[in-house]
């Protein structure tokens, strides 16, 4: 960095606030009550998904481990069971 002296210093200004309105008008609000103002929610997809997780019920464990059994022995998997299981994940995820 450089500094060249005054003789580069531009010539001293005013400070004025240009966003600053110089002539005040005093507008009166329209006749309303308070019942006539609405609010407004906008959710972000992230955010409305988080809501629906929060509707998914519990876990029933004693399901999970009768499932993992069978699994375990080779009972659980057929093919009425697979198709089923295609179709309720598509519901879900439409």
């Amino acid at each position: 960095m450089q500094i060249q002296g005054l003789g580069q210093l531009h010539q001293v200004q005013r400070i004025n606030a240009p966003h600053i309105s110089r002539i005040y008008e005093p507008t009166t609000p329209a006749a309303s009550s308070p019942l006539d103002t609405t609010d407004e929610l906008h959710l972000s997809p992230a955010a409305e998904m988080a809501g629906r997780m929060s509707e998914i019920p519990d876990i029933r464990w004693e399901r999970v481990d009768a499932i993992k059994a069978a699994i375990a022995e080779g009972s659980y998997v057929t093919d009425a069971k697979l198709d089923v299981a295609m179709e309720r994940l598509l519901d879900e995820i439409a």
